[in-house]
């Protein structure tokens, strides 16, 4: 069955030409790294998670403005306050031919929910899938959960009998390096298809010619992506024609291809907030000469710290302009986000801060160890440098632990830090619900999975239940807002801006970004 679904899928390659208008294009693109899987539940990396959705597809997806719209789903309602019943789209048909239905919506739930699943973990609000008829499901969620569409976009729909016929039925574990047929291969029933895929090299789609879409938004045929990991060579790759289109643009390179005729820059403000944590949790600090005691643990201290970094000048020196300063850690394009709220809770004043640390004990300050990546984050070797120089200023003497993301991965997942940068970006739900509950709340099995730093408030707490479940959009955002209040006066963190989307084009070449720093390959047209 395998070599029967490979020879259709040729077929369907071959006769692309023919399906496709005469003004079809061809786009090559690059970005600093590669998708980590083609398997739609494998992986729970932001970069993969966007990639995939050019060829896979959920009930409803995110236009570029990241606003719901229909994708297999045509329509939905709820009929009870936990469940929603979506009517799916008819005629709609996989990659090799297969028709979509509801048995492939069933299936692809049980499917997230394998051992090898990344993804279950954005998806746990729901309890169950149900089949109505061919072209109607049920979902059920644990309790009233209004933001279950922005969570249904992580719902890949793979077909049931292509998996089954491949031995991929459950998701390939790369955790434990651990592949199956879908790691490599693929059947969606999204715009593209991929033709081909090697690993940190090139991958390859052609325009999906029965694509359900029939807006046919873009005029692609065929589409390369090239990863290429250096900057400097993914601008020279720009600037000589090798690549068309560069989403991950080096802010030191913006001037310089502008200064060029043939490219244009679409710049603006990601959806992640980079911002600094803390350890709060133990007694003594792992990296710090305070023995005894935990500096971190007095306010006073977290808002001298506040006080000591001038976010207007990391902006100006570090960013050279390309930085958004936050007052809190939920951007202001997140669904529910607290826009009143992003002032800056306390001014810039090293001598106030100066004056915080003495009355906390510490006229003299203190040394503690930061943790910082050498890359990921815009300019995150530049940015921890400056941070450091601004709190030295105050006493306290920061040594930094600059060191390769994979490794800052890690003391982040084993709290094994004292002080150091991080950045959530709301993904990807898109909803200022997932930074409260996955950064601020107390770690639990289900809460807190990105607070490394162990930050507790009770009172902050007894809030994420009540916005999980409050169906009334004025009151949930009103509850959003105080529990904002309540984190940003805590000071669990301190936010620092939001760093910039920069993409490159060559002229002619129509971009639609968004803050969720995705590619929506559908969305792109060249003339």
């Amino acid at each position: 069955m395998r070599i029967s679904n490979l020879r259709i899928m040729a077929m369907l390659v071959i006769s692309l030409a023919a399906a496709l208008p005469a003004s079809a294009k061809t786009l090559a693109w690059t970005a600093g790294m590669d998708a980590v899987s083609m398997d739609p539940h494998s992986s729970n990396s932001t970069f993969t998670n966007a990639f995939v959705t050019n060829v896979y597809e959920s009930l409803v997806r995110f236009d570029d403005k990241l606003k719901i719209e229909p994708a297999l789903a045509e329509s939905w309602k709820m009929t009870t306050p936990m469940v929603w019943r979506f009517n799916l789209r008819r005629g709609v048909k996989f990659h090799n031919g297969e028709a979509f239905g509801a048995d492939d919506v069933v299936f692809t739930w049980a499917r997230v929910n394998s051992p090898g699943s990344l993804v279950r973990g954005n998806l746990s609000d729901i309890k169950e899938v149900r089949k109505v008829d061919q072209y109607t499901v049920d979902i059920e969620t644990k309790t009233p959960f209004p933001t279950l569409l922005n969570e249904l976009v992580q719902l890949l729909v793979m077909s049931k009998s292509w998996s089954e016929a491949n031995n991929a039925t459950e998701a390939s574990d790369i955790t434990q390096k651990k592949e199956n047929f879908a790691n490599r291969h693929t059947n969606g029933t999204g715009p593209f298809i991929m033709k081909s895929r090697e690993v940190d090299i090139k991958t390859e789609f052609v325009a999906n010619p029965n694509w359900w879409d029939k807006k046919l938004r873009h005029n692609l045929s065929d589409v390369a992506f090239m990863p290429i990991k250096s900057d400097a060579t993914r601008t020279s790759s720009l600037l000589s024609g090798v690549v068309d289109v560069s989403v991950d643009v080096p802010v030191q390179d913006v001037q310089r291809l502008q200064a060029g005729a043939a490219i244009n820059l679409v710049q603006g403000p990601e959806l992640r907030t980079i911002s600094l944590g803390m350890d709060h949790a133990r007694d003594e600090l792992l990296y710090s000469d305070v023995k005894g005691k935990n500096p971190f643990k007095d306010l006073r201290v977290r808002q001298a710290m506040y006080q000591a970094i001038d976010v207007e000048a990391l902006k100006r020196a570090v960013m050279r302009g390309a930085s958004w300063p936050a007052a809190t850690m939920i951007s202001p394009f997140l669904n529910g986000a607290p826009v009143s709220l992003n002032k800056r809770v306390l001014a810039y004043d090293p001598a106030a801060a100066k004056k915080l640390l003495a009355d906390a004990g510490y006229p003299n300050g203190f040394s503690v160890g930061m943790q910082c990546p050498n890359s990921r984050l815009v300019y995150s070797e530049q940015l921890c440098l400056a941070i450091g120089t601004m709190l030295s200023r105050v006493g306290i003497k920061v040594n930094l632990m600059i060191e390769p993301i994979a490794k800052w991965i890690d003391r982040l997942n084993s709290t094994d830090l004292s002080l150091y940068i991080m950045s959530h970006a709301g993904l990807p739900m898109a909803d200022a619900y997932a930074i409260l509950k996955d950064v601020v709340g107390t770690h639990t099995a289900t809460i807190g999975g990105l607070n490394a730093g162990r930050y507790s408030n009770p009172k902050f707490d007894e809030y994420l239940p009540k916005i999980a479940s409050e169906l009334d959009t004025a009151k949930r955002n009103q509850l959003i807002t105080e529990a904002v209040t309540i984190e940003r006066n805590d000071i669990s963190h301190i936010p620092l801006h939001q760093q910039p989307v920069i993409w490159a084009a060559k002229k002619g070449i129509e971009l639609h970004q968004s803050p969720d720093n995705q590619l929506r390959l559908w969305l792109v047209t060249v003339k």
